[in-house]
């Protein structure tokens, strides 16, 4: 009986993972606007229990939410938007200063001789033939994913009002999702519920804080040494540094070149790379597990994997959705492995005998 159960259980999430992957394309704003809903909830909680209205504390929740968002655009979306645009436009001077003073530079301490074959220019000239052609390949892939850009358009519309029903709605949905749990199986469920729930509230939480601080970090260091493009350089390095060690190397690879063009580039550089050493060590001794919490445990190859395939599965959404779901599914693995384990108590003396005898060998 209980073999037979396993079985359908493992046909049935089978056939939901098929369905998902098949319908993936439309899936993206379902998802994206349940995980708005779920962050959500919490606040609309505590406004009912002012005694607002359920659909008025939605409403409500949405009107903060917007005006944070448009508070944060006023007062530093110019500066930072100047200030990429400023270095957009350097970008090639920075190349330029790159390839006629410091590439002669690291060659003559290699001992390489330069011919005319090196540098940019002359790669631009070797490959620019091929880069035309991978240029009008990308132009018809654009053209015909005309359709592409209109879901995605589409989705940032539906986005706003999926999430305002899911959030009206929330407490109704769990619920009815909990009834069509068997009464024998509610409460292995409900516990798992729990602790995924207090999981993700507090990787979501937690993480959101360590960009914020890294982003202030970065910007604090990066000025005080002296980078013309600091704000720029930093937020962004602090917003992409969900990626583990994604931030690190931007920041330090845009910054080092930004500095490249200084006239004297030697102190500003060991000012950046003193900024990002500190902000590293400060996020793995004091912001991570102080936010974010070891109990997550999710391993950096883990969360690129889980990056990766959620941007293959659901696009730039699946990104920002790929670090729940690992997170979902670690505490799902987890309970798996130590039911398998209290299943099967030999395994456990045999972990342990191979312990004790690598002790011993020790």
């Amino acid at each position: 009986m209980a073999a037979n159960l396993r079985l359908n259980w493992l046909i049935a999430v089978a056939i939901i993972g098929w369905l998902v992957y098949l319908l993936a394309p439309i899936l993206t704003p379902f998802v994206a606007a349940a995980l708005f809903a779920y962050l959500g909830d919490p606040l609309a909680d505590r406004l009912e229990r002012l005694r607002l209205p359920r659909s008025a504390a939605v409403v409500t929740v949405f009107v903060l939410t917007f005006l944070v968002v448009a508070l944060l655009v006023i007062l530093i979306g110019p500066l930072v938007q100047k200030q990429v645009a400023a270095l957009v436009e350097a970008l090639p001077g920075i190349a330029e200063k790159v390839e006629q003073d410091w590439l002669p530079r690291v060659t003559d301490v290699l001992g390489i001789e330069v011919g005319d074959d090196i540098g940019i220019g002359a790669f631009l000239a070797r490959y620019s033939e091929m880069a035309g052609e991978w240029g009008g390949k990308l132009l018809m892939g654009v053209s015909k994913g005309g359709s592409a850009v209109m879901t995605a358009v589409i989705s940032l519309f539906l986005i706003p009002i999926l999430t305002f029903y899911m959030l009206r709605d929330w407490d109704g949905i769990m619920l009815r999702l909990g009834s069509l749990v068997p009464v024998s199986q509610q409460e292995t469920v409900f516990s798992l519920a729990r602790e995924t729930d207090e999981m993700l509230g507090a990787f979501l939480r937690g993480q959101v804080l360590v960009m914020i601080a890294l982003s202030v970090l970065y910007t604090i260091g990066l000025s005080i040494s002296g980078v013309e493009y600091a704000l720029a350089i930093g937020v962004v390095s602090g917003l992409v540094s969900f990626v583990p060690y994604l931030g690190l190397v931007f920041g330090i690879t845009l910054a080092s070149l930004t500095v490249a063009l200084e006239p004297a580039p030697l102190w500003p550089l060991v000012g950046v790379l003193v900024t990002f050493t500190v902000a590293q060590l400060i996020e793995g001794s004091i912001l991570t597990p102080k936010l974010v919490g070891d109990q997550i445990g999710l391993h950096p190859v883990i969360v690129i994997f889980a990056i990766a395939a959620g941007g293959q599965l659901f696009g730039f959404f699946g990104v920002l959705l790929a670090l729940p779901a690992a997170a979902v599914l670690s505490v799902l693995t987890r309970f798996a492995y130590d039911r398998y384990l209290k299943e099967h108590p030999e395994v456990v003396e045999q972990l342990e005998d191979e312990l004790a005898r690598d002790r011993d060998k020790a």
